[in-house]
């Protein structure tokens, strides 16, 4: 019998933070450190070169993105000095996978042959399903998934690689474990939202960023200086070099691919670019359900980082958010091929989640045998849903009116079809 779930919470502190014993002491003990950050494309590549031993970054691909980020870094009104010392601390770090990136493929250049083939991608936003239907496909060992500690660091350091593993945890597992711990420590909530652990199936999107492209600066940042460069340049170039590290990792261990990101939902046609074959997932939720959980999720995240009166701007800047990518989505749907896409509603998957997915193995061309089924059913066993508790969503909290958010959002729920909640 499982373990009774604990009660469900609401975040009464949402935009006035109260934090776990020690953490408020421990981030304005970085100030001194923010102060100190030498804002410059110089100083991040300088960093990276002395940390990793390297000195390629490759082609050019970094250099405009890299260069806003840093002026962003360097004029930012949002972020607390603890906030500013983590952005630069992953921006050095993403140099410095860039520069071991570069290196891995020149010494294994038969890494370029590798191809990424009909890989089964879930677009869909946040809230919708889409990470219990990845950890589903996940737990099919014939699938390949990337891991949440793997993603952070696809190539390790030169000084560990070709290590023995043999009877010790990679020290990258053993990195994103301590990270892992301090973050829950901190927000104890976020796990509610969701459940993040070291060998969590992670997003690939997350391989965009040692080229420092992609939507995932934006839950960074939460800046509108970003998110208009990536809305205005075509991201081809960083889906492309997404599937070069894909290559690598499946150097290390292949398999046809399974992927998830909601970064995808209004990136349809540099998926399809780079990922002709995929098997494409479009998953759909109730846009007002998912615009307060959002904007719940990042708003409570940001608290470690944003100055405590910038967090009801962040929940705003998400809820404009979700409405823009709810808006591309609807637009860009059909530049997946009816033939290799389904669409895939809330309700229905969580009314019978393994049904649905033999439907995707049926369009995927997978066979869903009794051993696939049960390794599905050993993964929710381990993880059932909502073991953590549930959080209680509510725009109002952060000065909003759901009735407005209806009206606006109403486009999306016609187009699909989707069930309110």
């Amino acid at each position: 019998m499982s373990a009774e779930r604990p009660a469900d919470v609401r975040i009464d502190d949402l935009l006035d933070p109260v934090f776990p014993p020690g953490v408020d002491e421990a981030l304005s003990a970085r100030d001194a450190e923010a102060e100190a950050i030498e804002w410059s494309v110089d100083a991040v590549r300088r960093d990276a070169r002395e940390a990793s031993g390297l000195d390629d970054f490759g082609d050019g691909l970094i250099d405009e993105p890299l260069a806003l980020l840093v002026q962003i870094g360097r004029h930012n009104e949002r972020c607390r000095g603890a906030g500013l010392v983590t952005f630069y601390e992953t921006l050095v770090a993403n140099a410095v996978q860039r520069l071991l990136i570069v290196d891995y493929i020149k010494r294994y250049p038969e890494v370029g042959d590798i191809e990424i083939s009909r890989p089964i991608v879930i677009a869909g936003q946040a809230r919708t399903g889409t990470t219990h239907l990845h950890n589903l496909l996940a737990a099919d060992p014939a699938l390949r998934s990337l891991q949440y500690w793997e993603s952070l660091e696809p190539v390790p350091p030169l000084a560990e690689q070709g290590a023995d593993r043999a009877g010790g945890a990679d020290p990258r597992y053993r990195r994103v474990e301590e990270a892992l711990a301090g973050l829950n420590y901190a927000l104890p909530h976020f796990k509610r939202m969701h459940d993040m652990y070291t060998a969590h199936v992670h997003e690939e999107v997350q391989l965009q960023m040692p080229a420092f492209g992609g939507m995932l600066w934006e839950t960074i940042l939460h800046d509108e200086r970003f998110r208009d460069w990536y809305l205005a340049t075509d991201q081809t170039p960083w889906y492309e070099w997404m599937r070069t590290v894909l290559k690598v990792c499946t150097h290390v261990g292949g398999g046809r691919w399974v992927l998830k990101s909601p970064q995808h939902v209004e990136q349809l046609g540099p998926l399809m670019a780079a990922f002709p074959d995929a098997t494409v997932l479009c998953t759909h939720r109730d846009p007002v359900a998912v615009t307060k959980s959002i904007a719940t999720m990042l708003a409570y995240t940001a608290r470690t980082s944003a100055r405590p009166e910038c967090l009801i701007d962040v929940a705003h800047y998400w809820i404009d958010r979700v409405e823009r990518m709810f808006r591309a989505y609807a637009a860009g749907r059909d530049l997946v091929p009816s033939e290799q896409s389904m669409d895939v509603h809330f309700n229905e998957f969580m009314q019978d989640d393994v049904a649905m997915v033999a439907r995707v193995y049926g369009l995927a061309g997978r066979p869903f045998t009794p051993e696939v089924r049960g390794a599905m059913d050993a993964f929710m066993d381990a993880h059932p849903r909502g073991k953590h508790g549930r959080v209680l969503y509510d725009l109002a909290a952060v000065g909003r009116d759901p009735g407005e958010r209806r009206a606006a959002l109403q486009f999306y729920v016609d187009r699909f079809g989707v069930a309110t909640e």
